[in-house]
């Protein structure tokens, strides 16, 4: 294993790559991880408090589609706007399947006396979508808005002109997909059953499907195609509702002050400026469109700032150091650390349980925030945390995740007091290439996820200055994880040839000697 070995004399300096010339590897156009017999989840369907009806407005007014100003009738005859419709669809519908009803377009007598439905206001948008284009197209067709979800429109006849108009077709599908749902058994195709359906017009050969949920069962009924049918309704979905920033990421809304962590699938909001910048590169904020944080539920506040000294309800006084906490043993041990009780604040056990419990400080404990350790026989770097020695592989980490860290030398013998720990990596949502490849990765739960294209790397607000070039060594310490597909249309953005900047960090002149202490330091290439 080669460690960096730097001189404790000279200062380390940032070098600069010139400009690179590179073109990305396109997507395949079939996503690895499409699952032909489980398209989407029971829950993700019938879900019909996902968005409320000013998401459903703000989703439709960020895609900037006709539907955001659009207003018609709905099912009942009254003025609605595009967004009202599709919430009522959703959580405001009612089935009346063998139901005596007066006048069925009463919507009184109809809430009084039918079986209310629930449908994801999610679902309907990602099948307005898929049918007709409609949320993001500009000045659709009155065709494309009569037959807005393809009800009662089937491959074979002409479509059912008691079905037409927008409201009817938005309010119809929902009834339509609610039945699926709950009287499976009323149609073709069921659940853990086999069929060989057909692919037209998509130049693939007709597939065998065996339905795992009754979801996938419904989509099946409604449009019975792989290709050219339910793919794209996941594409879509994917593209409009799955999470795809991993944990580690900066976002912040378009026009939106407040900046969020995602931390286990959860945004977390920074309470404070002084939260944010004590912990995270500011300039690592990736700015997103509002409706792309709607699927990510609302964690815990990021209240306080790195290193602060919280007292818990019971008293206990904490170190929070990243997303840890450790607790002082004794007042001896806080006293001796050199910290000074004016710096502690209260904080709830809500607000602690963010951090996970670590370590305790005691009488002996050394450098409790961490510390880089050069070996000054070798040359060699550690970092030092928690009695645990951890080499660094690649001379880019010094001026990236300890910028603002002196290296302090140290003896040898002194060293030998603390265990061996696996080498240092970045943490979770930073962008890396490695020197002399143009594929960019970003980390996710210590992976490295392959980003498929220039333009799906623009399109989720990536920014070029934020990629660091790692050596090779430091590269293989992050197992391959699963690749950021590029589901975006055909015709969307520009082609995919772009510049390496000449900001991006990098190590690519740097010749890294062999240390054979490094080898022994740790033989663990886990990161």
């Amino acid at each position: 294993m080669n460690q960096i070995i730097i001189s404790i004399k000279y200062p380390i300096y940032l070098i600069i790559i010139g400009l690179i010339l590179t073109v990305w590897p396109m997507a395949t156009i079939k996503a690895a991880d499409f699952n032909h017999n489980l398209i989407i989840s029971d829950q993700e369907i019938t879900n019909s408090g996902a968005m409320s009806l000013s998401e459903i407005q703000k989703f439709l007014e960020d895609r900037g589609g006709y539907l955001a100003t659009y207003r018609t009738t709905d099912y009942f005859g009254v003025i609605r706007s595009a967004a009202e419709i599709i919430y009522n669809a959703a959580t405001n519908n009612y089935d009346c399947s063998g139901i005596n009803v007066n006048n069925p377009q009463d919507f009184e007598e109809t809430k009084a006396k039918c079986r209310k439905i629930s449908i994801n206001p999610r679902f309907l948008l990602v099948l307005l979508q898929k049918e007709q284009s409609l949320i993001e197209s500009k000045s659709p067709r009155s065709s494309q808005l009569d037959w807005a979800t393809g009800y009662g429109c089937p491959d074979s006849a002409p479509c059912g002109e008691r079905w037409r108009g927008f409201g009817r077709q938005v309010n119809s599908a929902a009834l339509q997909f609610y039945d699926y749902m709950v009287n499976p058994r009323h149609y073709r195709y069921q659940v853990g059953q086999s069929y060989t359906v057909s692919n037209a017009g998509s130049g693939y050969d007709p597939m065998v499907i065996i339905p795992a949920n009754r979801a996938t069962a419904a989509l099946y009924n409604y449009t019975p195609h792989v290709y050219n049918g339910n793919y794209n309704f996941w594409r879509i979905w994917q593209r409009y509702f799955t999470q795809v920033y991993p944990d580690g990421s900066l976002l912040q809304a378009e026009n939106d002050e407040v900046v969020y962590l995602i931390q286990s699938g959860q945004k977390r909001p920074f309470a404070s400026r002084g939260a944010l910048v004590s912990r995270f590169d500011p300039r690592k904020i990736v700015v997103v469109k509002a409706a792309d944080l709607q699927g990510y539920p609302t964690g815990e506040p990021i209240k306080f700032q790195q290193y602060a000294l919280v007292q818990a309800p019971s008293g206990a006084i904490y170190l929070l150091v990243d997303d840890k906490r450790r607790g002082f043993v004794s007042q001896q041990a806080f006293a001796k650390m050199g910290f000074n009780r004016q710096e502690v604040v209260k904080g709830t056990w809500e607000e602690l349980a963010a951090y996970k419990e670590s370590t305790p400080i005691t009488t002996t404990s050394t450098y409790p925030t961490g510390a880089l350790l050069q070996n000054k026989k070798t040359g060699g770097v550690y970092w030092v945390e928690e009695g645990q020695k951890k080499p660094l592989l690649d001379r880019v980490l010094l001026t990236t995740k300890f910028a603002n860290r002196r290296i302090i030398p140290t003896d040898e013998k002194d060293l030998e007091a603390y265990t061996n720990g696996d080498p240092v990596v970045f943490d979770d949502g930073n962008l890396i290439k490695v020197d002399g490849d143009a594929n960019v990765y970003i980390l996710d739960h210590g992976q490295k996820r392959l980003i498929a294209s220039g333009r799906i790397f623009k399109y989720l607000g990536y920014n070029w200055h934020n990629i660091i070039t790692i050596n090779q060594q430091h590269f293989e310490l992050y197992p391959l994880g699963q690749i950021i597909e590029d589901n975006l249309p055909v015709d969307y953005g520009q082609p995919v040839v772009t510049t390496t900047p000449v900001e991006i960090i990098s190590t690519t002149t740097i010749t890294m000697p062999t240390s054979t202490e490094a080898t022994t330091s740790s033989t663990s290439t886990n990161p």
